[in-house]
């Protein structure tokens, strides 16, 4: 049983739900959310800026460059499970903490790696665990701090991502082109570990309900609903993280400036941070289930619409809009249809479960994209994408709009 100190009933703040929830605390929370998911994931989704250099330093060929991106969202996403598990007994706090560590140390030992071996093991783990640490945990946390509001409080928690993805990506690339790749990191490094740790300052737990929850873990998973909802994230995640990874080099091999081309991971942010907060207000109209949906919707329409784009930035603007609205409506939408099909009692859990199978859709889409450009170019890798995102559409219309207890 938890201590006394971390399950203790929050008082109220701001008189918007019973015992702090929708309160004024509770949009704290969300602040802190929004900041370690800002950090994190633009640290992560900032590596399209670095992958030239680090090929050139190492000598690695597209796949194996690609690798280092991959395997740390298998780390993020695979530990999401551990990282959630652990929040839910242990709080918040220390998770953040481990993360803020683990971010530093990665990162750091990476830039003094003098093989591709050590890097990619130091980069994929430090970052991967770095950011296992700042997403699950702190959505979990967000969900459980709300109930009238929760997918409001959801949409602008994983905002932070998108604004992330924006943001960090352009500046590691205007960094990486006025220094060495390695002390652009460490910058990196020393900014992510310090806001993760003012995060953990903030973190604390929900107040205690004086209802059920909802299902457990276990029962969840039994459910078909679940299943589909893994198989679906896993599918859709194949492609879903190639673009973050070789879009800004198809770019530059059409001849746009290195820095406008990583702006266009940066706009996926951009328009994810839309889809995050306008598909919140879209669910309350057609349904939750319905706009999770519509957003795998728009992740087959954007890679239909990258297959045609050629050697047009506007099109490929076009692309990254479609895109990341899509991808951030399914980011921010999954915890609230979890939430609302299964409830909120060990949440953090279940959505950590769920994650693993865009864990290892994230491992293989990446690489795999990477050997089939070597071999047969963009187009035929763009449309082998385009095919995989109608497949998780397909797969996730089964599930159902029953809703949990929670």
């Amino acid at each position: 049983m938890s201590a006394p100190s971390s399950t203790s009933p929050a008082p109220a703040a701001g008189g918007d739900g019973p015992a702090g929830l929708d309160s004024t605390r509770a949009w704290g929370i969300v602040a802190a959310a929004f900041a370690s998911m800002f950090i994190s994931f633009g640290i992560a989704y900032s590596y399209g800026a670095f992958l030239d250099e680090i090929r050139a330093d190492f000598g690695a060929g597209r796949a194996l460059g690609a690798t280092f991106f991959s395997l740390t969202s298998l780390v993020f996403f695979g530990l999401g499970g551990v990282t959630g598990a652990v929040a839910d007994r242990f709080g918040p706090r220390r998770v953040l903490i481990v993360g803020a560590a683990a971010l530093a140390i990665g990162l750091v030992v990476t830039t003094r790696a003098d093989s591709v071996e050590v890097a990619l093991a130091a980069y994929g783990l430090g970052v991967g665990i770095g950011v296992a640490c700042a997403y699950v945990p702190m959505v979990a946390l967000v969900g459980a701090w709300f109930e009238r509001r929760r997918t409001f409080a959801l949409g602008i928690a994983v905002a932070g991502i998108g604004m992330g993805t924006l943001v960090v990506p352009p500046l590691a690339a205007a960094l990486v082109e006025r220094m060495d790749w390695r002390d652009a990191y460490l910058i990196l490094a020393a900014a992510g570990t310090a806001v993760l740790l003012m995060c953990a300052v903030v973190a604390r737990r929900a107040p205690v309900r004086q209802q059920g929850g909802g299902m457990r873990l276990g029962a969840a998973m039994r459910t078909a609903d679940y299943r589909w909802l893994y198989l679906g994230g896993l599918t859709l995640s194949i492609a879903l993280f190639v673009p973050f990874v070789h879009l800004p080099d198809y770019a530059e091999e059409r001849g746009v400036d290195p820095v406008l081309a990583a702006g266009l991971v940066g706009a996926i942010g951009t328009a994810s941070v839309v889809g995050r907060l306008a598909l919140g207000a879209v669910a309350d109209a057609i349904g939750l289930l319905r706009a999770y949906q519509g957003c795998f919707v728009l992740v087959a329409i954007s890679f239909a619409v990258w297959w045609v784009a050629g050697e047009s930035y506007a099109v490929l603007l076009v692309f990254t809009i479609l895109l990341g609205v899509g991808y951030g409506g399914f980011v921010a939408l999954s915890p609230a249809v979890v939430a609302a099909r299964f409830g909120i009692e060990g949440l953090g859990a279940m959505l950590g479960v769920l994650y693993t199978g865009a864990g290892i859709g994230s491992a293989i889409g990446p690489p795999l994209a990477g050997a089939m450009i070597d071999e047969v170019g963009y187009g035929a890798t763009i449309v082998g994408a385009l095919v995989v995102s109608v497949l998780s559409l397909a797969v996730v219309l089964p599930v159902s709009r029953a809703e949990g207890t929670g």
